[in-house]
């Protein structure tokens, strides 16, 4: 049963396809930067909604459901793209238990009342799809720098992977199997969850300039607040054409509509 709403089977896969494009412009699969054409094909609403904090932080549903501009199928759809014939008929079954949850919690608020079931599994859940969607995204956006994506020939798994960012979380870290050191999570994914500190260290003189050392953290990350604000106002698209691109900002995103 799919009691989070966060389908493990959609999500492992489509986020096998993030690992195996990371930082392609056309392949990846989470957070995926957009053409010039495709963002100023979007609607203001659209633009406002995935710009516009607090907005983005509730994206992952969407996700879920129409995946990311540009892209087509579903992650409830057995026959999109995202999946192959062999897997079909797992997503059936996902599927099925991921409606089997949703007709459970309008029978839990028939019973408790809409209000106490909101409390007791709405806000928890947007408080882990926010958190999910702030992780996910700081890990590929917000660096101080601008990093590379890349289209073609020029992009390869070990290039990809380099552009990924390690993240200090502070007392979260331990919670989140320290999925913070995400360079090695992303070129290494066998590693497994209790190695990745001790793998890290072992790389970075390895790694060299391509490493990034995170900023150190608190007990809580307040200073990715700043990371991801910068990155939500500066990162909107990238060029339409080239084999290494960074992104660009629309300094017109946020204005108010001219009076004519």
């Amino acid at each position: 049963m799919e009691l989070h709403l966060n389908n493990f089977l959609y999500r492992r896969i489509s986020h096998r396809t993030h690992h195996q494009n990371h930082g392609n412009v056309e392949k990846d699969e989470s957070w995926v930067p957009m053409s010039e054409d495709l963002y100023n094909g979007l609607s203001s609403r659209t633009k406002f909604l995935r710009f516009k904090i607090p907005f983005p932080l509730f994206a992952y549903p969407v996700y879920l459901w129409h995946r990311s501009p540009g892209k087509t199928g579903s992650h409830f759809n057995p026959y999109s793209n995202l999946f192959a014939p062999q897997e079909r008929k797992h997503i059936m079954t996902s599927t099925t238990c991921w409606i089997a949850m949703v007709v459970f919690l309008v029978y839990l608020s028939f019973v408790i009342g809409p209000s106490m079931t909101f409390k007791l599994y709405g806000v928890p859940y947007l408080i882990f799809v926010a958190w999910l969607d702030v992780v996910t995204y700081l890990h590929h956006h917000g660096y101080e720098q601008k990093l590379p994506w890349y289209r073609g020939k020029e992009w390869s798994y070990l290039r990809g992977g380099l552009t990924t960012i390690d993240r200090d979380y502070g007392i979260f870290n331990g919670i989140h199997h320290d999925i913070g050191t995400h360079v090695i999570h992303h070129l290494f994914p066998q590693i497994p969850h209790y190695h990745l500190v001790e793998a890290t260290k072992a790389a970075k003189p390895v790694i060299g300039k391509y490493y990034r050392e995170p900023k150190k953290s608190g007990p809580i990350p307040f200073h990715l607040i700043e990371n991801l604000v910068s990155s939500m106002k500066q990162d909107h698209y990238v060029s339409n054409s080239g084999e290494i691109v960074f992104y660009q900002t629309d300094p017109n995103l946020f204005s108010p509509p001219k009076s004519a």
